[in-house]
């Protein structure tokens, strides 16, 4: 469970699989290069945060992976969450947060958590991430627009009100590079092997430097990109820094553990395997711990690079170490031409990563299904937009948690077979006179067992027996287990035989264990409602 898909791989490594994988991280390396810079900046830090991750945390997330292809590095799910920490507590509270949240990964891999990711409901995925790339696309209006203003506000409906005071000064050279690269790396062909996005980032830097347009780049808003990786640093200070950002540290763990998971689940998709998902939050975790060591930020499965390595080759962990040591190379040799890269082609390769981001084909299925799934859709996505992703998502799961249970305990039933006379249910054997027989359906919980409680209003007339049959109950907690305590009782103090029949496996072992069957009687324990009635038949008749 816990060995790295690349010890797996090498099993069986061929010198083809190598150059298929060599070939594939270059790409990725090339793919990966705008985001990684475009992300960071997203987040209100220099372009080289973003770098550092992708080399430092890219390389060990693949190294220690549980998914053959899946490709780490910044992604734009962390853009909202990381803008809020570093707006708050700056660079060296997001690096205390990112390296809590690494040490949660890793305790949550190894207490085998890595399934518990698939009970989050699609709705509530989907709301969030929708939430989050229209999140993303308002940071990115400003250079898109080359809007000449102050640092937009924090609040959704604030930010556009400042852009449309600012909109007389857009300028035109920044709109037309924002709009080239999002028409170029969209009519890009699939077929060519460069990416796009790096042809538009050379292109639009070429042609500003030569024409001297003027319009923002890297360089003149954080003068340039340092030559490889900085010196180590630890920058936790106090066991009071721990509390006051554990709670910015469970989010991003959270959201690491959700975009990582659903990155590999993807990955499996594409070359049908089967990813280890504890080993991969294990990876996630020591990516997170060492990524602000060396100045990077938070780093998680990226879906979209993930699809890249795969459709050029990419089968082993290499590849995408392979893409970390390709940054590298480029953080060593082509750091200060970064400095050319107008900030308008960046906020263009995100515009493009918020389209793909928003999910609006699952949007839109979802809005023709369940009223109920409509309403955990829209309450994530309006939160995540309008409030917090933390809170959004909190809410998107107590909110589908509910309606969930609502919708289970309306699925359960409690009929009186005696009074119907439903000859299917009751067998061939009639129940004897003042025998009342009830049959439950459905799970039997906190959800569904006030639907009992005319079972104990029926017992106000002290009937001979009472038969609870339970052939179709499948599951019961501890609050079925004291309705069944409290009808015991109520029989008990009448004269009342309390009779089980057809009780299913998870139901008798809930009784066993409170020891209930013992109390109840196990000669009242009976495998069907034909034994219950013959056993009481002969009762009656002594």
């Amino acid at each position: 469970m816990f060995i790295p898909k690349s010890i797996v791989c090498l099993k069986d490594y061929t010198w083809r699989q190598f150059r298929a994988d060599l070939a594939a991280g270059v790409v990725v390396g090339l793919v990966a290069l705008p985001l990684a810079m475009a992300f960071s900046i997203a987040c209100g830090l220099p372009p080289e945060r973003g770098l550092y991750t992708a080399v430092v945390g890219g390389f060990l997330i693949s190294a220690l992976s549980g998914s053959r292809v899946a490709i780490g590095g910044p992604t734009g799910a962390f853009i909202v969450i990381v803008a809020g920490i570093v707006a708050k507590y700056g660079y060296d509270g997001l690096a205390v947060a990112t390296g809590l949240a690494g040490l949660i990964l890793i305790a949550m891999g190894f207490s085998r958590m890595g399934t518990l990711v698939k009970y989050i409901p699609f709705p509530v995925i989907t709301g969030f991430t929708s939430g989050i790339a229209v999140v993303i696309f308002s940071t990115q209006v400003k250079d898109f627009l080359g809007l000449k203003m102050d640092s937009a506000p924090a609040d959704f409906p604030d930010k556009w009100g400042a852009y449309f005071k600012a909109l007389p000064s857009w300028n035109p050279y920044a709109l037309g590079i924002g709009v080239f690269t999002v028409a170029c790396i969209f009519l890009w062909p699939r077929s060519w092997k460069v990416p796009a996005s790096i042809v538009c980032m050379v292109l639009a830097s070429f042609a500003a430097a030569l024409w001297r347009w003027p319009v923002e780049s890297i360089g003149t808003r954080f003068g340039g990109i340092p030559q490889g990786l900085p010196h180590p640093q630890f920058v936790l200070q106090s066991w009071a820094q721990i509390k006051l950002l554990l709670p910015s540290a469970f989010t991003v763990a959270a959201l690491a553990a959700i975009e990582s998971l659903l990155c590999a689940v993807v990955a499996d998709g594409m070359i049908g395997g089967r990813h280890k998902s504890n080993m991969e939050l294990v990876a996630q975790g020591v990516a997170n711990c060492l990524s602000p060591v060396f100045g990077g930020i938070p780093a998680t499965g990226a879906i979209a690079r993930t699809a890249t390595n795969v459709r050029n080759g990419g089968r082993t962990p290499v590849a995408g170490m392979v893409h970390a040591i390709v940054l590298f190379l480029i953080l060593l040799s082509a750091g200060p031409l970064a400095a050319h890269v107008p900030l308008a082609a960046l906020a263009g390769v995100l515009v493009v990563v918020c389209y793909h981001m928003s999910e609006w084909h699952s949007f839109r299925f979802i809005l023709t299904g369940p009223v109920t799934d409509i309403a955990v859709l829209l309450t994530t996505f309006l939160l995540t937009v309008f409030v917090d992703l933390t809170v959004a998502v909190g809410v998107g799961m107590v909110l589908a948690a509910f309606l969930f249970m609502r919708n289970v305990a309306a699925l359960s039933e409690v009929k009186a077979l005696a009074q119907e006379r439903d000859d299917e249910r009751m067998g061939k054997t009639p129940a004897p006179p003042g025998v009342e027989v009830y049959s439950i359906n459905g799970s039997f919980f906190f959800g569904a067992v006030e639907k009992l409680m005319e079972v104990e209003q029926s017992l106000f007339k002290a009937p001979r027996a009472l038969v609870l049959d339970m052939a179709g109950v499948f599951y019961m907690d501890a609050t079925g287990l004291k309705t069944i305590r409290d009808i015991r009782q109520r029989c008990a103090s009448r004269g009342t035989r309390l009779m089980l029949s057809s009780v299913q496996p998870q139901p008798l072992a809930v009784l066993r264990k409170a020891k209930k069957v013992e109390k109840i009687g196990k000669e009242n324990f009976k495998p069907n409602l034909t034994k219950a009635f013959e056993d009481l038949a002969v009762t009656v008749s002594s």
